[in-house]
């Protein structure tokens, strides 16, 4: 993985993307369009800082962005995830590899349950009669900073480390 101020800077600007994404998502239980396609639209450069190549590197993200998208624009269909969410998923496959964009999945999947049990929770407690909203983009937040800290950003700390 190339170290270089661009490629740790773009990863840092994905991470307070992701932090954006679910205060936003708290606060008004909204992704605005312009942070995923902002997102989405900085991939090419990570791309290039990180020297990924064009075939097959580029090609897999890709495919792997398209494929999250379809089978999530399902579940928007399907009244079971919101549209926020699942442009913000497509838009973080194009930068995560899929190995890892699959433990990502797993990660959301698991805080997302904790969260709905919590939310739940407060809401029978609260005796609210409304339906319960999940701010999925939390979800997705923490189980992508979790694999930028795990996966990506450690080498920084190596690459600058004492000697």
């Amino acid at each position: 993985m190339p170290d270089g101020i661009l490629h740790y800077g773009l990863l840092c600007g994905l991470a307070i993307a992701l932090v954006v994404a679910a205060f936003t998502d708290i606060r008004r239980r909204q992704i605005d369009n312009w942070l995923t396609a902002g997102i989405a639209l900085a991939a090419p450069l990570y791309w290039w800082a990180a020297g990924i190549s064009l075939w097959p590197g580029v090609a897999i993200q890709l495919g792997i962005a398209l494929a999250a998208f379809v089978v999530l624009a399902g579940l928007f269909a399907l009244r079971m995830m919101g549209g926020g969410d699942v442009k913000l998923l497509a838009a973080i496959a194009l930068w995560i590899e899929p190995g890892w964009f699959l433990q990502l999945l797993i990660v959301m999947a698991l805080v997302g349950g904790v969260l709905t049990v919590v939310l739940g929770g407060w809401h029978v407690m609260r005796r609210q009669k409304d339906k319960l909203a999940i701010p999925y983009g939390v979800a997705i937040s923490a189980a992508g900073l979790w694999v930028l800290g795990t996966h990506y950003l450690p080498a920084a700390g190596a690459a600058v480390g004492p000697g």
